[in-house]
């Protein structure tokens, strides 16, 4: 529509031919917003595979937890125009998106609680895997809070296009979205490839990480509250303490993650230390019932899986 627009003489988004500038947002968001709840719902799920195995205990609520995702991807179509309050949408527009976006909070809710739950009175172990599943929790239940905030229209005429915006979007996708998948790497990393990581790294590649993700985006929030708006190449000289440790966070955080890099290769190419075949203990699934690594041939035969079985490795050809 953009490229007719400018070659053919369309006039989809263009007022001088009838168009409407608005109509590019609202066909933008209504793709943009659920691609980033398709970026967390895999999160969901990692952190759902790992939280049980360190706590040794079953998923709590593992229905609810099931019917919250489901309810999380079928709402993820309906609040696209949140990002949209301050383009002058009808009343009736403004209220039905907050409601629709505030509603979002309760699946979301109960995800965080049956996550709590589940660690909750379990024999718990802290190795790099739990640690940011852990980290996962309570810094995403910080940017669901901030989204929370926005979602509230009289509230967004303030927070919108603000830093307090990039906070809360970050807090959501890197300390989610990200951190899940690190949770992920060092979890399934010596099934991939047979040996164990170095744990000791592992757990400073993660407090090196948690610290400086929170010097790097904290900050924002106040940038936001206090004005700064986004995407502008400088910035007024009040702002400038919180944007000096905002990029030293940013540049601490990026190292990190050459941590990160070298734990995987090391693990890769040098580790000496042979991987169990059940890594974890207490994990459940089938990939846990076959050698380190898996072979390219997992299962001669289709496994026959039993619930009660699959939680103590036996599977039946």
């Amino acid at each position: 529509m953009l490229l007719t627009d400018k070659y053919f003489g369309t006039s989809f988004f263009n007022p001088h031919g009838g168009g409407d500038p608005v109509l590019y947002q609202h066909v933008f968001w209504f793709f943009g917003h659920p691609e980033v709840y398709i970026m967390i719902l895999p999160a969901f799920g990692i952190i759902s595979e790992i939280v049980p195995t360190f706590a040794r205990k079953p998923i709590f609520g593992y229905k609810a937890m099931v019917y919250a995702i489901a309810s999380i991807a079928f709402l993820s179509f309906i609040v696209w125009a949140h990002h949209m309050f301050a383009v002058g949408l009808p009343l009736g527009a403004d209220i039905f998106f907050m409601y629709a976006t505030m509603l979002i909070a309760v699946p979301t809710g109960v995800k965080v609680f049956n996550w709590v739950a589940t660690m909750w009175g379990g024999s718990m172990t802290f190795e790099t895997p739990m640690l940011f599943a852990i980290a996962f929790i309570i810094l995403f239940t910080i940017g669901g809070f901030s989204g929370l905030m926005l979602a509230l229209v009289p509230a967004d005429f303030q927070y919108h296009d603000t830093y307090f915006v990039v906070a809360h979007f970050h807090y959501v996708l890197v300390t989610g979205a990200a951190f899940a998948i690190m949770a992920a790497t060092y979890y399934w990393l010596p099934k991939w490839t047979g040996h164990m990581y170095s744990e000791f790294w592992g757990k400073v590649h993660f407090w090196c990480s948690v610290v400086f993700v929170n010097v790097l985006f904290f900050p924002q929030h106040f940038l936001g509250l206090a004005g700064m708006p986004r995407r502008i190449p400088d910035y007024n000289v009040a702002f400038a303490n919180f944007n000096m440790i905002s990029s030293i966070g940013g540049f601490l955080f990026g190292a990190s993650q050459l941590i990160f890099l070298g734990v995987i290769v090391h693990c890769v190419f040098f580790s000496k230390k042979k991987a169990a075949d059940r890594v974890w203990e207490s994990a459940k699934g089938l990939e846990w019932t076959v050698p380190s690594p898996a072979p390219h041939h997992t299962f001669e035969v289709p496994p026959v899986v039993h619930d009660e079985e699959l939680a103590h490795g036996h599977v039946n050809d």
